[in-house]
């Protein structure tokens, strides 16, 4: 089986929980299944900006991305948080390789146009080279996999993390994509958890705004992955992440898991 991992949010700046969220990866891997961590940043990479005296800006939960603000993304991204990962990866006994869409030219991307403002650099994926994921796969490793990828102007985009691990588990046709946050999952209006979304309920949440700005690009990820053929899909704990491996094959009552196409 296939299983993409998107790691994001608060679970990153916690090291019990990155720790946590590591063993279960781990073990996953050690049940035969090839798994991929597709990861973000965004808290330590605007904590760096605010190291540096720049504001972060956001439209619909996509950070506002200049050169200097995309030159800084990439410093954090592909290089201390994801190398972070990969030590917490091998210090569990498995290796783990770590890149961005840049190498290999494993993930190429295109400018996201909006309609309200100029992004920056801000991309979505284009297209995917997955011959390099089953290569590391092949060598009996984790592939970490950071939220950047290369335009064909040359040029670097910062890339929703979500959005990026969507289109990993698309690529590579996985069985299924599990986002882990620091959030229980997606709260209705009266604030419980929705264990079950159907994808048709998205835009009534979105207009009352229920739902809005990060989990908007999150809800849209996981929308695109089930249309485009994703087994299965769902929203999960950080907290919680030592049922990861139960996942697929029974009933969880934690989190949301996203059905419909």
């Amino acid at each position: 089986m296939k299983v993409v991992v998107k790691i994001g949010g608060a679970a990153l700046e916690n090291e019990p929980t990155v720790r946590s969220c590591a063993r279960a990866v781990v073990e996953l891997a050690r049940d035969g299944h090839r798994v991929a961590v597709v990861h973000g940043g965004g808290a330590t990479l605007t904590r760096t900006l605010q190291h540096l005296g720049k504001q972060s800006s956001f439209v619909n939960g996509l950070r506002v991305t200049d050169a200097e603000t995309r030159d800084v993304a990439l410093m954090v991204l592909a290089g201390i948080v994801n190398k972070k990962l990969v030590a917490s990866l091998s210090a569990e006994g498995q290796p783990a390789v770590g890149l961005c869409g840049g190498d290999g030219m494993s993930f190429r991307a295109r400018k996201k146009e909006n309609i309200s403002c100029d992004l920056g650099y801000v991309g979505e994926i284009a297209a995917v080279e997955c011959r390099w994921l089953e290569a590391i796969w092949g060598q009996g490793a984790i592939p970490v996999i950071a939220s950047v990828a290369l335009g064909s102007d040359r040029e670097y985009y910062n890339i929703n993390a979500d959005q990026m691990a969507s289109a990993c588990a698309v690529a590579c046709q996985a069985n299924a994509l599990i986002f882990l946050t620091d959030v229980a999952g997606v709260k209705g209006a009266d604030g419980a958890v929705i264990h079950w979304l159907d994808l048709k309920q998205v835009p009534d949440l979105a207009k009352q705004a229920v739902i809005a700005g990060g989990m908007l690009p999150k809800l849209e990820a996981c929308g695109q992955a089930l249309k485009r053929g994703v087994g299965r899909v769902r929203i999960l704990p950080a907290a919680q992440v030592e049922v990861l491996g139960q996942f697929y094959f029974s009933k969880l009552e934690c989190g949301t898991e996203v059905i419909g196409a």
